[in-house]
């Protein structure tokens, strides 16, 4: 009889737009969603069937936003592994150029949008996405988030 293999982790991806103009992020106060309702977050949804991490980045801006974004005006700043409910991959896409002037195009989950200088952010912001961004700002690729302490296997 073979050995129980462990079994694999069925992962969510969340897509996360990191808008910048100038040194300014564009954030969204979420409302009327029963998640994080009254913080601050970046645009955001998940990775649909069938579609590339660059699609669905590009469909939620134009989703939420009404921006036009192209797969060469993005680029990967940051990947967040965090726990909430499920085990979750964070992709972080900045982008300095769109078409387009930012609109809130879901008013039943976003009450307002506004630009935050990237190290001053709001203190009632989603706090993963902080930590992300606290992460690029110091240049940081890769964060881990919602994740008891643990010793690396390198020792």
């Amino acid at each position: 009889m073979a050995a129980d293999k462990p079994s694999r982790p069925s992962v969510v991806v969340d897509l996360h737009l990191v808008l910048m103009k100038s040194d300014q992020v564009l954030l969204g106060l979420r409302q009327g969603t029963g998640y994080c309702d009254g913080m601050y977050h970046l645009p955001a949804g998940h990775l649909e069937a069938g579609e590339t991490v660059m699609e669905g980045t590009i469909r939620e801006a134009r989703e939420e936003l009404g921006v036009g974004l192209r797969a060469a005006d993005l680029r990967l700043d940051y990947v967040l592994h965090h726990r909430s409910n499920s085990d979750r991959m964070a992709l972080f896409f900045s982008a300095s150029r769109w078409s387009g002037e930012p609109t809130n195009r879901e008013p039943d989950k976003c009450e307002a949008l506004a630009w935050f200088p990237l190290d001053r952010l709001p203190p009632n912001m989603v706090p993963y996405a902080a930590h992300a961004l606290s992460g690029i700002r110091n240049g940081e690729r890769l964060g881990f988030y919602g994740w008891p302490p643990r010793e690396s296997a390198a020792g």
